[in-house]
C-alpha cells in the first residue's frame, strides 16, 4: 500500500490547524528564523503545539530551515534544529549543505526546492548524502518525474500543485538581490518577476512596453493528480505560506476530495498518508481562492499562455460580461449569482487590471460603490472576492474525525475493549441482563465528542449477554481514547531519516546537473558549506552570490521563455523574429537586464549588464 500526502502551507498556528482539520497529511511552516519566506516565522511553542494537534490524526509537521546561512548564524541555527526535535517536528527542509556538518539530533531531512532538483543524478546525489525526500523543480513535465523516480525509485518525490509560480528554477534567482539587496535564498525575495519591463531589441527599438513579462500565472494541478501519482510522486504540495486561512482551508479540501476520489478507484494500491476524514460545511472551489489564472506549467511540455503579462494581482473567477451601463450602475450577462461586498475587477483598455466593489446588488444588476471610470460595454468581468464564499469560510467549515470499530468481550474477571492495536480492560462482576444491552453499549461507547474519533462500528460476540453498568462503560470508552492518543504520539516520534553516509559520494561534474558548478551558484555562504563541498571533492569554490556579487552575473534560469511566448520560436512553430538580439528587459528606472536564449537546453537566461 502507497501512501499519499497532501502537504499544505499554513502561515501561522490558525492556518496550519484549519489545514489540519481540512484534509492534509502534512504541514509544512518556518519558524523565526530561516525559512525562505521570512514574513511567515512563527515561535518554536506554536509550532509545538501544531504538532500536537496534527500528531493526533498522524499529520506531520515540516519546518522550512531552507535559507542560506552565514557564519555567525551557524550556531542558532544548529540551535534551531535541536529544538523542533525535542517538540517532535517530523521533518525540516533544508537548502544550505552546512546543515549536513553540524551535530544535530535524528531529524529527517528534505532537500527543498531550493537546492534546484531537476535532474535524476541531483537526486540521487541529494540521496546519498541522506536526505530522505526530495522536493522537485517546479518546472519538471510528468515525463521528467517519472524518469527521475524510475533511476532513484528509493527515495521520496514531493512535487508542487498548486499555488504561485517562481519564474526562476528555484535556488538560482539572484535578481531580487542584485537589484534591492533582498535575497530570495535568505528568504526576502522582492518579487522581481512581478514587476513592469519595457522589451527592447539590441537596436534600442521597444518590442513590448511596461508589461508584466516574467509574471507567471498560478499552478493548479487539481485534473491531474493521477498523472502525478502514477509517475512516482507521493506527496503533493500546494505553496501560500503567506496565503490566508480561507486560502487554505479551501485549496486543502479541494485538493484532498480529489485524492479521496483517487484512492476510492485504487483501494487496494492506495491510502493517505494520516488518519481521519472530513466532513466540510462548504463546496471547495478553486476558482474562489486567490490566483493569477491557472496553468498546469510544463506538465505536458512546452505550452502556450502560461504567463499574466496584464496583471500579477489575483483575476478570481470569470463572472460574465458587461451587458449595459447606466450612470450609476450596470448588468451581467452571465449565470453567477453576487452579493453586496463583493469585488470584481476587468483588464481595461490600457491593459491594465481595475478592480472595483459592488455597494448592492440586485440580481444581475450591479451598483458600485463608485462607478469604474474605464468599465465599457462588452467586457469580461472576474470576481476576486466572494463575499459569500468568505463568509462561509469565516466559520467553522469542517470536522476531521478518525473512524474506529469497537469491539467489546468478557475476560475471566471483567470486559476488555480493543480497537486498532489497542486494548484495555476493567475489573467487573459478570451480571447477565434481564434486557437487551445492545442498544446502551453502542450508545455510551459511541459518545466521543471532544476527542479526534468517532464510532463508526461496535461489535459484540453473537452470545453477548452482559449487564455492564454505564458508569464503567465510559471508564473503558476514556481509557481507550487515552491509550490510542499513547500509541500516536508514540508512532509520530519514529524517525524516518536515510543516515548521513559520511562517506565521499562520487561528486557529479556534468554542468547539466547543476550539482557541482564552479560558480556561485552553490550558494555557499558559510564555513560548513565550505568544508562539505571539499568532502566531494570541490575544494575552490566561488562565494555564495549575496557575499561575492558577480559582475554581469547570470540572475535567473528561466524555463519560461519570452521568444516562445512572443510566437518567434521557430522550433517551437513560431515565425523567425524582425528583431535583432540579444534582447533587454528595461525596468522603469532605466535598469536594464540581458535576455540569452539557450535553445539546446530549451531555457532562457536572465543576465545583469553591469
Amino acid at each position: 500500500m502507497i501512501p499519499l500526502e497532501l502537504l499544505a502551507p499554513a502561515k501561522n498556528l490558525e492556518c496550519g490547524i484549519a489545514a489540519v482539520d481540512h484534509g492534509a497529511d502534512a504541514v509544512y511552516l518556518g519558524a523565526q528564523r530561516f525559512g525562505a519566506r521570512a514574513a511567515a516565522g512563527n515561535s518554536v511553542e506554536d509550532i509545538r503545539q501544531l504538532c500536537d494537534y496534527a500528531h493526533r490524526f498522524a499529520v506531520k509537521v515540516y519546518v522550512t530551515v531552507n535559507t542560506i546561512i552565514y557564519d555567525k548564524e551557524l550556531e542558532a541555527t544548529e540551535q534551531l534544529i535541536r529544538q523542533l526535535a525535542d517538540i517532535g517536528v517530523d521533518a525540516i527542509l533544508v537548502q544550505d549543505m552546512g546543515i549536513l556538518k553540524m551535530d544535530i539530533p535524528p531529524i529527517a531531512l528534505h532537500a527543498s526546492t531550493q537546492t534546484d532538483n531537476r535532474t535524476a543524478e541531483k537526486v540521487k546525489w541529494l540521496r546519498d548524502i541522506g536526505f530522505r525526500r526530495i522536493v522537485l523543480a517546479r518546472e519538471l513535465s510528468v515525463d521528467e518525474i517519472t524518469e527521475i523516480h524510475h533511476q532513484v525509485p528509493d527515495v521520496e518525490l514531493e512535487v508542487f500543485v498548486h499555488g504561485a509560480l517562481c519564474v526562476s528554477y528555484s535556488g538560482i534567482c539572484y535578481a531580487s538581490e542584485y537589484c534591492f539587496g533582498r535575497s530570495a535564498n535568505r528568504g526576502a525575495c522582492a518579487q522581481f518577476c512581478r514587476m513592469k519591463y519595457d522589451l527592447l531589441d539590441a537596436d534600442g527599438r521597444e518590442i513590448d512596453h511596461q508589461r508584466h513579462l516574467l509574471s507567471l500565472k498560478d499552478m493548479n494541478q487539481s485534473d491531474h493528480l493521477e498523472e502525478l501519482i502514477q509517475a512516482g510522486a507521493t506527496s503533493f504540495k500546494i505553496e501560500g505560506r503567506l496565503k490566508d486561512v480561507s486560502y487554505v482551508k479551501n485549496v486543502v479540501a479541494a485538493y484532498s476530495q480529489r485524492l479521496d476520489a483517487f484512492i476510492a478507484k485504487h483501494p487496494d494500491q492506495y491510502c493517505r498518508a494520516s488518519q481521519g476524514h472530513c466532513t466540510y460545511s462548504f463546496t471547495p472551489n478553486l476558482n474562489k481562492t486567490f490566483n493569477r489564472g491557472f496553468t498546469t506549467y510544463f506538465l505536458h511540455g512546452r505550452q502556450p499562455n502560461i504567463f499574466s503579462p496584464d496583471t500579477p494581482k489575483a483575476m478570481g473567477e470569470y463572472v460574465g460580461y458587461v451587458k449595459e451601463i447606466r450612470r450609476d450602475s450596470f448588468n451581467v450577462a452571465g449565470t453567477a449569482s453576487f452579493a453586496n461586498g463583493d469585488g470584481l475587477c476587468f483588464i481595461n483598455q490600457d491593459r491594465e487590471l481595475e478592480g472595483f466593489r459592488v455597494n448592492r446588488a440586485e440580481g444581475n444588476r450591479l451598483y458600485p460603490q463608485q462607478m469604474p471610470q474605464h468599465l465599457h460595454a462588452g467586457m469580461a468581468l472576474y470576481r476576486n472576492n466572494d463575499q459569500e464564499f468568505e463568509r462561509l469560510l469565516s466559520r467553522k467549515s469542517s470536522e476531521r474525525k478518525i473512524p474506529l470499530v469497537f469491539h467489546l468481550e468478557s475476560t475471566d474477571d471483567g470486559f476488555a475493549l480493543s480497537s486498532e492495536d489497542v486494548k484495555v480492560s476493567i475489573i467487573c462482576e459478570h451480571q447477565q441482563a434481564e434486557k437487551p444491552q445492545r442498544e446502551n453499549i453502542i450508545r455510551q461507547l459511541s459518545k466521543l465528542g471532544g476527542t479526534p474519533y468517532e464510532c463508526s462500528r461496535v461489535e459484540l460476540p453473537y452470545d453477548f449477554n452482559y449487564f455492564i453498568p454505564s458508569s464503567l462503560l465510559t471508564d473503558l470508552r476514556r481509557l481507550i481514547v487515552k491509550e490510542l492518543q499513547v500509541s500516536e504520539r508514540n508512532a509520530s516520534c519514529r524517525v524516518d531519516r536515510f543516515p548521513l553516509t559520511g562517506r565521499n559520494v562520487p561528486p557529479i561534474r556534468s554542468k547539466d546537473t547543476a550539482c557541482f558548478r564552479d560558480s556561485y551558484e552553490l550558494n555557499i555562504s558559510n564555513r560548513l558549506a565550505r568544508a562539505f563541498y571539499a568532502e566531494q571533492g570541490l575544494s575552490d569554490v566561488v562565494p555564495a552570490f549575496e557575499l561575492s556579487h558577480q559582475r554581469n552575473a547570470l540572475l535567473m534560469q528561466c524555463r519560461h521563455c519570452l521568444r516562445y511566448a512572443l510566437g518567434a520560436c521557430v522550433k517551437h512553430g513560431g515565425k523567425k523574429p524582425q528583431w535583432h538580439e540579444p534582447l533587454y528587459l528595461r525596468l522603469g528606472d532605466g535598469r536594464r537586464f540581458r535576455l540569452d536564449f539557450d535553445c539546446r537546453n530549451c531555457q532562457m537566461n536572465v543576465y545583469a549588464t553591469d
